[in-house]
């Protein structure tokens, strides 16, 4: 038995990784040995006696790595959470020798033969939906892949393969470098002005930790950046840390500007090695919006929806800023003076919830929140080791049977070699696990606002959205029914993942929901009706600029995606062609892209329009739960077997009928953000 702990199976319940046992040197090893291992499972697939089957060929290719599935999850997951220098080094000897395993295998000609044996006689085969889908996406996914190209490409491809599989850690190392490398230290107390109580000490707890008890600290990461640029009254330095969060990994130490060109290049390369005209045509294949041209039409109708109302939008911030002496609105002020109209007109900040959020309430109150809508029990496992000490493990079980569901781990704060924002992952999906069919082991990442000494940590409104947002995407996994890892859970058609997230946001406008949990940190009330109302019906405020931002990161997406890298000599150029009708200022800062980790290093390339495209589904979706009851136990039963249970069993256009009994409405996008007009998504897709 080897003693490297990533390559046995786990003696813990649900057998989740040790990690009080991983250390970095036992990954490169580990993922040696594992596929060794693979290669001789697909070495007996290859030479099976028995002429090619389901069962022999495609069941037993989709579980023939599954030891090395389970190491370099682990990997890269302790990459994004908990990345050090030497991991990052690591990250750049793994992935090429896990790309070119990758190729070995999916332009192995007598591995594809048996394949195609078997989809060929699919008309004949007697399978479940669910078989049906893994047989028609192994070949796909094979095609795809390059089996059906001759040798000289194949060959070409496999370069293209190993030489993309490091970029990706890479462009996010200069991310999190970059972001780590400013700082605005605060020496004079005056310089703190607007700022809420809360973000002060946060900023001196930052300073503390930093060895400097004397100061304020301010940093990019978001809990810091974001209350900064909101409330800071002195402008001189909100422009210094928005240009400073603009120019994130460009013209600096940490420049990705050639590393996004070269991902791009690769991508485009590869798209026409197999037939494809652009990236975006390979990718979009494999979504519910199936081209290009269907996305750019969604996206180009929106953003003339939402170009008017950011329009007007703009014009009220800039006479609402001239009547503060700002003849001149720049775009550091932006968050400023809409924080402060929102307060006028509402009567409401996003500040005044937050003493209303503190996270231990939060957390309860989304278990709870959980535990309603699906019959779900969490409970906390401090018997399971974890990466550090801020994260937390769950065993997640059904409240009616007892039985178990699976593994959840939370890891809130921000910390050095962490990256940023927020994610779901996975450890193991739901399926087929050395045998046998096992529970998933999913995990919630995110940056929120640290605890400062003795106090405990309160949460943002937009904070608790995140968290909602994240657990959506956390139950997708947890409940998924299924038998085969690649089809459960979230592994869904991209544009369709992000439904059961974003859904979940809708119940924090609810008074029903927000008075489950919601209480003041240090008096214990309810939030105030009359604030619940204030959030309501500030909802939408400011909804076209940040709908026409939004249409610009997607357009732009599309665009590095469509057109031909070798026409790209200048990024800023590129990105102001690209953004010139989502625009509303001229350039004042660094570039959008090098830091655009979603696209360039995130899985979203030709792919970020699906958070809108999603919103769609969403907002369908709960009107369904607003018609029913907000915790109607038939509609959420429904929508968990549906939606969430089958993963992605079968296409999501089939489950979302079933789930609905029509497809989704794109009024109901219009109606929640008041932008209600008969020409959204006009000739459909």
């Amino acid at each position: 038995m080897s003693n490297n702990s990533l390559l046995r199976i786990s003696p813990l319940r649900n057998q989740v990784p040790q990690f009080d046992q991983i250390r970095e040197e036992d990954f490169k090893p580990a993922v040696i040995e594992a596929i060794t291992q693979a290669r001789e499972n697909i070495d007996q697939i290859i030479h099976h006696s028995e002429p090619p089957t389901f069962e022999n060929t495609i069941v037993a290719l989709e579980t023939a790595s599954e030891t090395l599935g389970s190491v370099t999850s682990v990997f890269y997951n302790q990459l994004s959470a908990a990345g050090t220098d030497g991991l990052q080094a690591l990250a750049e000897e793994i992935g090429p020798i896990q790309a070119n395993f990758g190729s070995d295998i999916i332009l192995n000609a007598d591995l594809f033969h048996r394949i195609k044996s078997v989809y060929d006689q699919r008309s004949s085969l007697v399978l479940t939906p669910e078989q049906d889908t893994l047989l028609e996406n192994t070949y796909k996914n094979f095609v795809r892949g390059g089996a059906l190209l001759d040798d000289l490409k194949k060959a070409e491809l496999r370069k293209v393969n190993e030489a993309s599989s490091t970029l990706g850690p890479v462009f996010t190392n200069n991310v999190k470098k970059s972001t780590e490398a400013f700082t605005l230290w605060i020496e004079d107390e005056a310089d703190l002005a607007g700022l809420p109580a809360t973000v002060v000490e946060s900023a001196k707890q930052e300073a503390v930790e930093r060895g400097d008890e004397g100061k304020w600290l301010i940093t990019l990461d978001y809990p810091s950046f974001g209350p900064f640029i909101t409330y800071s009254s002195r402008r001189d330095l909100r422009e210094k840390i928005w240009k400073a969060n603009s120019n994130k990994a460009f013209r600096d130490q940490f420049d990705n500007t050639e590393t996004l060109l070269k991902i791009v290049e690769l991508r485009h390369k590869r798209a026409q090695l197999l037939g494809y005209r652009t990236h975006a045509d390979y990718v979009l294949e494999r979504r519910m919006a199936e081209k290009p041209e269907h996305v750019m039409r969604f996206l180009t109708e929106l953003r003339d929806l939402y170009k008017v109302a950011a329009l007007k939008d703009l014009e009220t911030l800039k006479s609402f800023a001239s009547d503060d002496g700002v003849a001149d609105l720049k775009p550091w002020d932006v968050g400023y003076y809409s924080e402060k109209l929102r307060q006028k007109l509402y009567a409401f900040s996003s500040e005044d919830l937050r003493p209303y959020f503190p996270l231990d309430k939060v957390l309860k109150g989304t278990f709870d929140h959980f535990s309603k809508l699906f019959g779900l029990k969490f409970t906390l496992a401090t018997d399971l080791p974890v990466w550090h000490s801020d994260v937390m493990a769950y065993d997640v079980t059904d409240l009616k049977t007892g039985d178990f569901v699976g593994t959840l781990y939370a890891d809130f704060y921000p910390r050095p070699g962490k990256k940023a924002g927020a994610w779901m992952t996975s450890y193991r999906d739901q399926g087929l696990f050395h045998g046998k069919v096992e529970r998933p082991v999913t995990a919630i990442v995110c940056n929120f606002t640290k605890p400062v000494g003795n106090k405990q940590s309160l949460l943002d409104h937009d904070e608790v959205l995140t968290l909602f947002h994240e657990m959506g995407h956390a139950t997708h996994s947890l409940l998924a029914k299924g038998t085969y890892p690649s089809q459960t859970g979230t592994n869904v058609l991209w544009d369709f993942v992000e439904l059961p997230s974003q859904l979940q946001e809708n119940w924090l406008y609810e008074a029903e929901t927000l008075n489950s949990f919601a209480a003041h940190f240090e008096t214990g009330e309810k939030i105030p009706a009359e604030l619940i109302q204030k959030l309501r019906a500030a909802k939408n405020f400011m909804s076209g600029w940040m709908g026409l931002r939004q249409m610009g990161m997607s357009i732009l997406d599309m665009l590095w995606h469509t057109v031909d890298p070798s026409m790209i000599t200048d990024v800023i150029a590129f990105e102001d062609e690209a953004m010139k009708g989502t625009s509303l200022f001229p350039r004042y800062g660094g570039s959008l892209s090098t830091s655009f980790n979603h696209i360039f290093a995130g899985g979203y390339s030709a792919g970020y329009y699906s958070y809108k495209w999603a919103e769609v589904l969403d907002a369908d979706t709960f009107e369904a739960f607003l018609e029913a009851g907000l915790y109607d136990p038939a509609t959420a039963q429904r929508y968990r077997k549906e939606v969430l249970e089958p993963g992605g069993a079968e296409h999501p256009a089939i489950l979302y009928r079933r789930f609905r009994g029509r497809d989704a409405d794109p009024a109901a996008l219009l109606r929640r953000e008041g932008l209600l007009t008969k020409n959204l998504m006009s000739g459909g897709n």
